[in-house]
């Protein structure tokens, strides 16, 4: 879609070769020939540009360029005038003009203007858009909640993000240490390069020396070009060494090299290639146990170990996870065009009680699963996981130092088995191993009866 310029000026063979030229560069163009049609124009549409003459009566072009900067600040405005003067182009420049061109001006110069403003407000827009981004919380799940470790850790990001340091991030299996490696890097300077991720328990070390670092031509059997390795291809931007704590010995002093020297050779070349590449690593292992076990090297920890981020497991924060329920509950709805906003209080306490091993990318998966076979707006007990629904029976009563006694255990799982088979009295009692005359007895006692 071409960009959209509007130009001003009263002057009708001024304005008419203007448009003409820009059209000529590929522009779409609207001219008009007062300040009122401006503002008309700017009222009904977006403009990348706005290219206005100073001198017009009624509405000025400084009146143009302060209404353009209040309702399109991302839109650029050149000042163009017959009338030059010091004090003129210094209140344009002042208004937020991005420049202030004397007449006759060359159409070179008129060119090169128009792409250095298109291309400022092409920047603009990638900032705000980064920044309405990393503003929304929902971007960041992992974040989501005033868990004071998690509100410890957002400011331990916000303080280390910008800079280019070395982050070792820690935490078990599922707690989302590439999520978290993520948002560092859309907080970073470098937030518009690529961000690539690579698990390097899941390669030989040839296989990995090969991906991180590439290949010349003919380094082995198959090599038939060059290949630029991982961190040649992220160059400006951030890559993380996923599960760093299974990388081989041989290929940590590799590493290490890297880190020492910004410096790589691809594999069968002699060549020092310069990097530029910010490097995060992540492990769910204690790489100090593992130093004195003898598999992970120290001087490489130390390297790695400049800034150092615990992502607390699920159980420490489960304060968090009504709203992580929420977060996910609106994500899949939206995926699978449904309305799931809502969890019966039972399959709350299920989940309050549940110990996930897998954290927040099991319970991520929890959800998703209950929303797809979700019937309704509100996910109930029988759509959790089986395992998970017979926690049902082992939850402690409301009451603090209680149990659930043996009565209310029985009469909760009838109900539930009753619920599970439609209330049909005879799968139930089978399911049971009673007679249906027992169940009878059983659901009268307990007031379950129909």
């Amino acid at each position: 879609m071409p960009q959209r310029i509007l130009i001003v000026d009263d002057e009708h063979i001024a304005r008419e070769n203007l448009g003409y030229v820009l059209r000529k560069e590929g522009f779409e163009t609207v001219c008009v020939d007062s300040g009122v049609k401006a503002l008309q124009e700017l009222e009904n549409g977006n403009f990348d540009l706005v290219m206005t003459d100073l001198r017009m009566p009624g509405i000025d072009g400084m009146a143009v360029v302060e209404y353009t900067r209040e309702k399109h600040p991302n839109t650029e405005v050149i000042v163009i005038t017959g009338y030059a003067t010091v004090t003129s182009a210094v209140e344009a420049m002042q208004k937020g003009a991005f420049y202030y061109l004397p007449k006759p001006y060359q159409i070179d110069e008129v060119r090169v203007l128009v792409h250095q403003a298109l291309e400022k407000k092409s920047l603009k827009q990638e900032v705000a858009d980064l920044k309405k981004q990393i503003g929304s919380q929902e971007s960041f799940p992992l974040l989501i909640g005033q868990n004071p470790k998690m509100e410890a850790l957002k400011d331990t990001i916000e303080q280390i993000a910008p800079t280019d340091c070395t982050v070792l991030i820690l935490g078990e299996t599922g707690t989302g240490k590439e999520l978290l490696a993520k948002t560092i890097h859309r907080l970073s300077s470098r937030a518009s390069k690529r961000f690539l991720a690579i698990n390097c328990g899941a390669f030989s070390e040839d296989l990995l020396a090969n991906e991180l670092f590439g290949h010349e031509k003919e380094a082995f059997t198959g090599a038939r070009g060059i290949r630029k390795g991982l961190f040649e291809s992220v160059q400006g931007g951030t890559i993380l060494l996923d599960e760093i704590g299974d990388m081989p010995l041989s290929m940590q002093v590799k590493l290490l090299r890297v880190l020492q020297e910004r410096t790589l050779i691809r594999v069968g070349g002699n060549e020092e290639i310069p990097i530029d590449v910010r490097i995060l690593a992540a492990t769910n292992k204690d790489l100090r146990a593992e130093v004195e076990n003898g598999a992970f090297r120290m001087d490489l920890l130390y390297r790695l170990n400049v800034i150092t981020l615990n992502i607390p497991p699920l159980t420490e924060r489960k304060d968090t996870l009504g709203l992580l329920c929420q977060h996910f509950m609106k994500r899949f709805s939206e995926a699978r065009g449904k309305h799931v906003d809502d969890m019966a209080h039972e399959a709350m306490a299920i989940l309050m009680n549940y110990g996930f091993p897998g954290n927040v990318r099991e319970l991520e998966n929890i959800i998703d699963r209950a929303v797809t076979l979700a019937d309704s707006s509100r996910i109930e007990v029988k759509h959790l996981p089986a395992d998970l629904q017979q926690l049902k029976f082992h939850i402690q009563c409301q009451r603090k130092s209680d149990f659930l006694t043996l009565e209310e255990n029985e009469k909760s799982y009838i109900a539930w088995v009753l619920d599970q088979v439609g209330n049909n009295k005879t799968k139930a009692s089978g399911i049971l191993g009673i007679d249906r005359v027992s169940l009878w007895r059983k659901l009268r006692r307990y007031g379950l009866e129909e």
